[in-house]
């Protein structure tokens, strides 16, 4: 393997069996029955297994299957996909977790990772011990541990339980402790899936923090997650999977666009399914949001022209209606509001359904996801309110129009339109 390269697959494929049950001896004589006949039906397997890379059948799945690729030292690498494309039985074979069914995967220095709560903690040891144990089988010295310790416990804040058994841990604690040992003890390679999802909202914030100073350090990382705006922040660079393949390995933006294509339209159909408050004499039956295009997608690019189009039904005998699309972060936090109100568009409903576009001419965010929350009253009463009616990705577009994407991760979340204006001034005037 070449010395700038951190992580080699080669042809990896992982085959799993349905129903695939071992029988469990229940007696002496049966366990040492099952003792000597193991190597006769391990080789029996291995050829059942040999046959199912040359067809196909029901009782076989393929959660990877002929996967190649190669990483750079120092590169960070989203892995984006479906459920099911593969991208945890990735890790955990990178990880030493589980052995593939072909192929190889080289990796050159020191390996940390955190797949699922939990993961690598002995159960029964102290928050303590397992610190000590994750640093040891990762060849660390008593003292470089020593030197994390305390930066450790503070970021797991978990001073009070540490001598605790981890058994004892909620999921909580448990993924607090596994993120903090994963992301501060000197590894050359993390392997991260969904830590961003779990823990609650104060969590995510503190581990995202943790993760960009694990980036620019300089580690390689692979970073699985369906949080699209944890990977356009970290990962310059992304991987698409798709049923055990890879479909495609390139820049961050690139990716998602393909991805987003491959997922389809994600905006919900049934909105009775969502929770919604108000008095119900004015409803929200439909929403659908469309890029410049013209194309029904969960996604537009910044600077594009965006439209939200929406349909309501009358309950009752009203007068005037006002209308709002509240736009918010992954944490909640209101970003800006479109409102009927604002542009002095109040409205008179005479019939029973009315239907409604609002148009973004330049949509202002930068990449990202996002949630719509739509607001309708009746008579200045609420009438019907859906906090997150729709989930909007956020994709790289040239916004300015001067060739610069803007990157969520250092540019802010807005984005404004702006020019500038210089004059040089002659020396002596």
């Amino acid at each position: 393997m070449r010395n700038n390269i951190s992580i080699k697959v080669e042809n990896l494929s992982k085959i799993y069996r349905i129903g695939l049950k071992e029988e469990t001896p229940d007696t002496f004589v049966g366990a040492v029955k099952g003792f000597l006949l193991r190597p006769v039906e391990n080789f029996r397997r291995l050829r059942k297994l040999s046959k199912f890379k040359e067809m196909e059948t029901k009782d076989v799945i393929w959660a990877l299957r002929n996967v190649s690729f190669e990483i750079k030292k120092g590169e960070v690498v989203g892995i984006v996909g479906e459920n099911g494309a593969g991208k945890s039985t990735l890790l955990k074979i990178l990880a030493r977790v589980t052995d593939p069914t072909s192929g190889y995967a080289l990796l050159s220095g020191r390996v940390g990772s955190l797949l699922e709560v939990g993961t690598g903690m002995h159960p029964e040891l102290t928050g303590r011990e397992n610190i000590y144990l994750s640093g040891t089988i990762l060849g660390m010295t008593k003292k470089e541990i020593d030197n994390k310790f305390d930066e450790i416990v503070e970021f797991a804040n978990l001073s009070k339980f540490i001598d605790t058994p981890v058994k004892r841990y909620s999921s909580g604690m448990k993924v607090r402790l596994g993120f903090a040992i994963a992301a501060h003890l000197n590894t050359d390679i993390l392997l991260v899936d969904e830590v961003l999802a779990v823990g609650d909202l104060s969590f995510q914030r503190k581990s995202l923090g943790k993760m960009r100073d694990v980036v620019s350090e300089g580690r390689t990382v692979l970073f699985v997650s369906h949080n699209m705006a944890a990977v356009q922040a970290l990962c310059p660079k992304t991987m698409l999977l798709h049923s055990g393949k890879i479909v495609k390995i390139d820049r961050t933006p690139e990716v998602l666009k393909e991805y987003f294509k491959l997922m389809g339209n994600k905006n919900p159909k049934n909105l009775d399914n969502l929770k919604r408050e108000g008095n119900g004499k004015v409803k929200l039956t439909s929403l659908k949001i469309y890029n410049n295009l013209g194309d029904e997608f969960n996604y537009v690019r910044s600077g594009d022209v965006t439209v939200i189009e929406f349909t309501l039904e009358k309950y009752a005998i009203v007068k005037i209606v006002d209308i709002a699309f509240r736009f918010r972060d992954l944490f909640g936090q209101l970003l800006f509001t479109c409102s009927t109100q604002f542009t002095g568009q109040t409205l008179e409903i005479n019939s029973q359904r009315l239907r409604g576009k609002c148009i973004l001419n330049k949509f202002p965010l930068a990449p990202g996801i996002y949630h719509i929350g739509f607001w309708v009253a009746a008579d200045r009463e609420r009438a019907d309110y859906l906090e997150k009616a729709l989930e909007l990705q956020v994709i790289e577009g040239n916004f300015w129009k001067g060739g610069k994407l803007p990157v969520v991760r250092k540019d802010g979340p807005f984005l404004v339109e702006h020019k500038w204006v210089f004059e040089e001034e002659k020396n002596g005037q």
